[in-house]
């Protein structure tokens, strides 16, 4: 992507903090770590996005296992973080789980709508009734137990932030089949929960809900979309005209 600058990079991943952290039911308030608990049994759902200086990261740790005891959290270093980040964590006894890529692409273009069942629809999620078949897919899709849904629900529901967020469905045979969030803030459309239930994988429903998401950025002004791409999704938003500018570095941090 030629557009890639320091200015559309903090957009980027301020859209990602701003996300991440309305998981948080508390409000954190501002400090030297942007980190958020949901209190969820889910380390996708607590966690760090960013310290403000690496040289107060043994103190960031130490804090955030205090804020974070008796919930599971990850901590993610990305290029909003101050160089030498990961170096201190990992002195700090922290194990690298895994790399993810960062993938953005302009919105200033069509999207190619590709093959999906012909009863299939996408549509906004607007009651609490298709909130909570909402959650229920991406919940199951992501292994995450049956006793956090109620939760789930309650703050997807209760986010300060919801005027930025748009929910869609994937709905067929009356039922949800496929999920995707939208965020649209810092002009850019981040998009997270992109999941399709096992039964319906391999029929273009994630590629329908892509091309709805893109839309949904579209119609709001967003100048770029953004996510972070699974193993399995990546080559989808390829085809989409994805690519890949940089990389989240997700830690685990013993108690």
């Amino acid at each position: 992507m030629n557009t890639w600058d320091d200015d559309i990079s903090a957009r980027v991943f301020a859209n990602f903090r701003q996300y991440l952290t309305g998981w948080d039911e508390a409000q954190p308030q501002a400090s030297e770590v942007d980190r958020f608990r949901s209190g969820l049994a889910a380390p996708q759902f607590n966690g760090v996005v960013r310290v403000r200086s690496s040289s107060s990261i043994e103190q960031a740790v130490a804090t955030t296992r205090t804020h974070l005891a008796g919930v599971p959290w990850w901590w993610w270093v990305g290029p909003d973080s101050p160089e030498g980040t990961a170096t201190a964590l990992e002195q700090c006894g922290a194990a690298e789980l895994t790399v993810v890529p960062v993938m953005v692409r302009p919105l200033d273009r069509a999207t190619e709508q590709g093959d999906a069942p012909t009863d299939l629809r996408i549509e906004e999620v607007g009651d609490l009734d298709r909130l909570t078949e909402l959650v229920r897919t991406y919940r199951t899709s992501m292994g995450i137990p049956l006793g956090l849904e109620a939760d789930m629900v309650r703050i997807e529901s209760k986010r300060e932030d919801n005027a930025d967020i748009v929910r869609l469905a994937a709905v067929l045979d009356g039922r949800v089949v496929g999920t995707t969030v939208v965020i649209t803030a810092q002009e850019v459309a981040g998009m997270f929960l992109v999941h399709v239930a096992e039964a319906h994988r391999r029929r273009g429903i994630g590629a329908a809900l892509t091309a709805a998401a893109l839309q949904v950025g579209r119609a709001r002004g967003m100048r770029l979309a953004a996510l972070v791409a699974s193993p399995a999704g990546e080559p989808l938003y390829r085809r989409f005209g994805f690519t890949t500018v940089s990389h989240y570095r997700i830690f685990t941090v013993p108690a």
